[in-house]
């Protein structure tokens, strides 16, 4: 069990937390919005930022100013809705000395930009006539990225890659390496070949996920066009267990899926393997063991 406290990622191996596994944008209490935190070696690299990442790094005892590190998956506002909290409490809470550095697809500079403008009243505030706060702590450094290496230091590497989340483009998946154990994170996408290809080999290998009955009965569902067309853009579990017996992860992990049997049992229909189900602060260590860890009050 994973108790108040965070302990420090095994030298050795990774430790990722499903900091939030919901869906779109629409509010979950049990699922919050996607967000994934991975520890290397001390090291702390927070992915994507939804709904409630900032409490959820609370509820698990890592505090917002020890993240520097975001790496974005898609500009959707899902995945990055809670940024201007993780920049500005993340500042106040003891980002001092180092600026936050964001790596993401096209349009993610821009988007940074516009978001420290958008606070700017707040950062003069606190930075030049209140508390005085360092300057250095609320800079941040962004990054519009395409596929390849995007982070190599410190015996981690990160490597963005390409998916298929339809007409949204560009969307990116991202792999992380640290002394030979790995995970891949599928961001947003339908049946990817690239993510397949850059997935082989990893040691956890965390997945998106859509379940079309589940979406087809919501009452505030759009036209049936559109449901179509979000379908579409996703992952089914069949596709999905297919995709994972391709891959052969050790262990398959939903994040960004509801978290149903049935979600489950459709992909028993096309995968055998380790399976675990989406499900908020789940913490997994991977190592020469893979532990899995649910989260405890």
């Amino acid at each position: 069990m994973r108790g108040a406290q965070s302990a420090p990622a095994p030298s050795d191996g990774l430790t990722v937390i499903l900091l939030g596994t919901g869906v779109g944008p629409i509010v979950n209490l049990q699922q919050f919005g996607a967000s994934t935190l991975v520890e290397a070696g001390g090291e702390r690299f927070l992915f994507d930022c939804g709904r409630g990442a900032t409490l959820r790094l609370t509820q698990v005892g890592v505090p917002i100013g020890t993240i520097s590190r975001l790496f974005l998956t898609h500009l959707h506002s899902d995945h990055v809705i809670q940024i201007p909290d993780l920049v500005l409490t993340g500042w106040a809470g003891g980002r001092r000395t180092i600026p936050l550095e964001v790596w993401g697809p096209d349009g993610t500079r821009n988007m940074m930009d516009h978001i420290q403008e958008a606070f700017a009243f707040d950062v003069h505030m606190r930075r030049d006539v209140d508390e005085k706060l360092p300057a250095a702590g609320i800079q941040v450094v962004s990054h519009d990225v395409t596929e390849g290496i995007v982070f190599d230091e410190h015996g981690v590497k990160v490597t963005a890659f390409l998916v298929d989340h339809g007409p949204v483009q560009p969307a990116l998946g991202y792999r992380i390496d640290y002394r030979g154990r790995s995970v891949a994170l599928s961001g947003d996408t339908r049946v990817s070949e690239n993510l397949i290809r850059f997935a082989q080999g990893v040691d956890v290998l965390i997945h998106e996920g859509i379940d079309p009955v589940a979406l087809r009965s919501r009452v505030d569902h759009p036209n049936p066009a559109a449901l179509d067309a979000i379908i579409a853009h996703h992952t089914t579990p069949e596709q999905a267990g297919e995709l994972f017996s391709r891959v052969k992860p050790r262990l398959a992990v939903y994040s960004h899926a509801p978290n149903s049997e049935r979600m489950i049992s459709q992909t028993r229909e096309t995968y055998s393997g380790p399976l675990q189900g989406a499900e908020d602060l789940l913490t997994i260590v991977i190592g020469e063991k893979i532990e899995v860890r649910h989260f405890s009050q």
